[in-house]
């Protein structure tokens, strides 16, 4: 349903043409720097990609290093004063603010990353990265000697707990002897605690390393120490030439030019925008050589039975990380159980 009427409105945008008399403004909010690699820097892809699609249709800008909290809001609300037309706010953090400023400025399109709040004017968007992330996890389970696989993740939100989740069950869907051991860095973007803590998870006994961060310093280490790492958000693959497997990447300009061209032909409306493997906006990216062919082969057939809708990932029977039921048998965890998730699957090692 969500796709039908973005699909069309594509379609409308081919037919009819730019419907604005001047370029629409489109501003975004990001959580860290730039950079090269990571989460902000797959967004910010996603905006350049914007303007190569629009060209002079539109006007883009953003602000980097945005904290998140009560302190975002005063940049939403600045953007929203400087007559941009719509603005992304590109993190999990930012929702409160982002639901307060769209209140104060009817006039302006809010669309929120991740997150679980809508209004007349506010929006929310997001990619199925677990759906991937679980294809990585099969990749995972297939490669670990030890069983033992680190995790480096920012913040507990069901976002992060989500592609835990997905990955973990991937990893035991082809070796239930393998845990997951997930440490927590408490922030996106924090090179050093990211090298330290994957450190820890090497040292622990760990034989391969992915992450749920912003930089690329869990797979700068695992290539130090010899380990396999698979990145996320980004290609990660010059990071770790030797010993990168993959990256789980992210296509946010897919998002983008979909939400634009809704709002250039009066047919935007706030609604919970979630694509996935199926439209493109997650996929698996510089995929390694050293990875069995038959391995891949596995992998591809796994990826089109989401696809086409016959593997639901988050199917029961599932237990919880202490082992007691918490989906029975064939029921499956709608988008709204998804949206919420606070729980770890049986097989990761750790805590929320």
């Amino acid at each position: 349903m969500r796709f039908s009427i973005l699909i069309m409105s594509v379609l409308l945008s081919c037919l009819s043409g730019a419907t604005w008399a001047k370029p629409i403004k489109v501003a975004f909010v990001y959580v860290s720097p730039v950079g090269d690699v990571g989460w902000t820097r797959s967004h910010d892809q996603g905006r350049q990609y914007l303007e190569e699609v629009y060209g002079d249709r539109v006007e883009t800008s953003f602000v980097d290093s945005v904290p998140e909290g009560k302190d975002s809001r005063e940049v939403i609300e600045q953007l929203a004063k400087d007559g941009n037309d719509i603005i992304f706010t590109t993190s999990w953090g930012y929702m409160i603010s982002s639901e307060k400023v769209a209140k104060n400025y009817p006039e302006v399109k809010i669309e929120h990353a991740t997150g679980l709040r809508w209004g007349d004017n506010l929006s929310a968007y997001s990619t199925r990265a677990y759906q991937a992330r679980y294809l990585s996890g099969v990749v995972a389970g297939r490669m670990t000697k030890s069983n033992r696989i680190g995790y480096v993740a920012a913040h507990p939100i069901p976002e992060v707990i989500r592609g835990i989740n997905a990955f973990t069950l991937g990893v035991r869907s082809v070796n239930p002897a393998a845990e997951v051991a997930v440490e927590w860095t408490k922030k996106w973007y924090a090179p050093q605690v990211e090298a330290d803590i994957t450190n820890k998870l090497i040292d622990d006994g760990a034989d391969l390393i992915t992450h749920h961060t912003d930089t690329s310093e869990p797979v700068k280490v695992a290539e130090s120490r010899g380990v396999y790492a698979i990145g996320f958000h980004t290609d990660m693959s010059k990071y770790g030439p030797k010993t990168h497997l993959l990256s789980v990447t992210h296509h946010w300009g897919r998002i983008y030019e979909q939400r634009i061209a809704a709002l250039e032909n009066g047919a935007w409306t706030a609604q919970d925008f979630w694509p996935g493997l199926k439209e493109g906006t997650s996929e698996l990216s510089s995929v390694s050589s050293a990875i069995p062919k038959a391995v891949m082969r596995q992998v591809d057939q796994i990826k089109n039975e989401i696809v086409e809708g016959q593997l639901r990932i988050f199917t029961g029977p599932i237990k919880n990380h202490q082992g007691r039921r918490k989906v029975r048998k064939d029921k499956v965890l709608d988008d709204s159980d998804l949206a919420r998730m606070n729980w770890f699957v049986e097989g990761v090692v750790g805590s929320i």
